[in-house]
């Protein structure tokens, strides 16, 4: 009896560790086969009301062949995108550009989604920081 104990106690503990394990992995975004962000999360720190910050994403194309970004879009319309239109050759940079109005007080949190041609699921980049008045 203490024998069926033992294993089904070594047993279980193996099974536990194991979903561990498997839900503890990261998964590489489809993305990140073609373009290595040099930051995808931005603090800009504090600013002033009404005093617009801009931030720029360089990227570095690490594919083989040419890679373009289709689009670009912010969660919100106070988070403006501009990015290189042009393909971008293996091993140039290339950058997302966004300007944030800086029209709220408190903290702030916004998303870029950026499509890159050939790939379903949009890359997220994260600008953050605190606006005083």
């Amino acid at each position: 009896m203490k024998k069926l104990a033992l294993t089904l106690s070594v047993s279980l503990f193996f099974l536990c560790t194991q979903a561990q394990t498997n839900t503890s992995t990261t998964t590489e975004h489809p993305a990140d086969s073609k373009v290595k962000f040099k930051k995808e999360n931005v603090d800009f720190g504090t600013t002033a009301f009404n005093k617009p910050i801009t931030v720029n994403f360089e990227f570095t194309n690490v594919e083989k062949q040419p890679v373009l970004i289709e689009n670009v879009r912010t969660s919100c319309g106070c988070t403006a995108p501009t990015w290189t239109k042009e393909p971008v050759l293996p091993g140039k940079t290339g950058k997302v550009t966004t300007t944030y109005s800086a029209n709220s007080v408190g903290q702030q949190n916004k998303t870029i989604w950026v499509k890159i041609k050939g790939i379903d699921q949009e890359k997220e980049l994260h600008l953050t920081g605190t606006v005083q008045n």
